[in-house]
């Protein structure tokens, strides 16, 4: 009965979802020019976690799980921010690319708890190696 009552009362607990404006002139896919077919995968895959884009699913406002998912969002924004590209310098940015070209490379982004739940991040092995190949060359034209 105790842990029911504290799963009843954690619901009253809001969790931030609060966002900055978004100016679409600094968003990464914009200021790269990224082809479509490109661009709606870096979407599907990372624009949930790594922007002000967010689309939370119905199961992010049921705690405690809405406290694990925003800790997930505040940290990938944290790490990486697509909204907000053209603010990083451009060395910063050449090493979020390359950052991006590891990650996606070596599996380790979308992380597999993400795409359980969200089947339309899970990347094919050719996605995973045009994606990988696209993040490469955009680091390497920037350098």
């Amino acid at each position: 009965m105790i842990l029911v009552g504290v799963l009843v009362l954690s619901q009253l607990v809001p969790v931030d979802r609060s966002v900055p404006e978004v100016d679409p002139a600094q968003d990464f896919l914009t200021a790269v020019d990224a082809p479509a077919e490109m661009a709606s995968l870096i979407k599907d895959a990372c624009y949930d976690c790594h922007s002000y884009q967010t689309k939370y699913p119905w199961y992010a406002k049921v705690s405690p799980v809405s406290f694990w998912i925003q800790g997930h969002i505040n940290g990938g924004r944290q790490h990486l921010n697509f909204s907000e590209w053209t603010a990083y310098p451009a060395e910063k940015a050449a090493h979020k690319l390359e950052e991006c070209y590891e990650e996606v490379e070596e599996l380790h982004m979308p992380m597999k708890s993400y795409t359980w739940l969200h089947p339309e991040a899970k990347l094919s092995e050719a996605q995973v190696g045009a994606m990988a190949q696209w993040f490469q060359q955009t680091y390497r034209s920037q350098q």
